[in-house]
């Protein structure tokens, strides 16, 4: 029966290749090729001097965007003080393994980073280009390792400046995580939460013009 099967096959086999012939008419490929246009078009870019003058106008625009990146939207000037507490515990959606598989967090655990990574400084979040919030800044926090953040303004410039480091918080994701809709604002640890304050500038605080 097996051999009966495989002649079967076999005689049917050359009647899968059939030769139709030519069903309709055919023309050749006429559409250029993409990586010879792209080629091309490079290749004109670097005979007249537009590739090197848009690398150019890339470097000012990341020097320009590094010395002042863009402001975090949606911040004021805080004109009223406002104080919150924020918890920073979360709770563990799976188990956390190490490097053995043994599990040493099961999902479903609370947990608080502040027990295992205190907040060692103050976060000050400031404009950076309010004289007043500076000024501010440096009376209350200049002698100490407070964290000096900016949401507006140029960090390199503050820093030679002011001889002190100053970080940017990037598209706000810090404002945002903490609630803070005004400067500047401070966040200090409390025992096993954040106290996060808005502090509006006193009128005898800011400098006479």
């Amino acid at each position: 029966m097996i051999a009966l099967l495989a002649a079967g096959v076999g005689m049917a086999t050359p009647a899968l290749a059939r030769d139709y012939g030519q069903q309709g008419a055919v023309w050749p490929v006429v559409e250029p090729d993409l990586l010879a246009q792209i080629h091309a078009r490079l290749a004109r870019l670097e005979k007249t001097g537009e590739t090197a003058r848009l690398n150019e106008e890339l470097k000012r625009r990341t020097i320009a965007r590094v010395n002042r990146p863009e402001p975090v939207a949606g911040l004021g000037a805080a004109t009223a003080g406002r104080s919150w507490r924020f918890d920073p515990t979360i709770t563990v959606d799976r188990d956390i393994a190490d490097d053995k598989g043994r599990v040493i967090i099961a999902a479903g655990t609370r947990v608080n980073p502040l027990d295992t990574v205190p907040l060692r400084a103050p976060l000050v979040f400031l404009d950076g280009d309010d004289p007043a919030q500076l000024a501010w800044a440096a009376r209350r926090f200049g002698a100490t390792r407070a964290k000096l953040i900016l949401v507006r303004g140029a960090p390199l410039e503050l820093m030679k400046a002011r001889q002190r480091r100053f970080y940017f918080d990037q598209g706000g994701s810090l404002v945002k995580h903490f609630g803070i809709r005004a400067v500047p604002a401070t966040v200090e640890q409390q025992g096993r939460v954040l106290l996060v304050t808005e502090q509006a500038i006193e009128p005898r605080e800011r400098p006479s013009s």
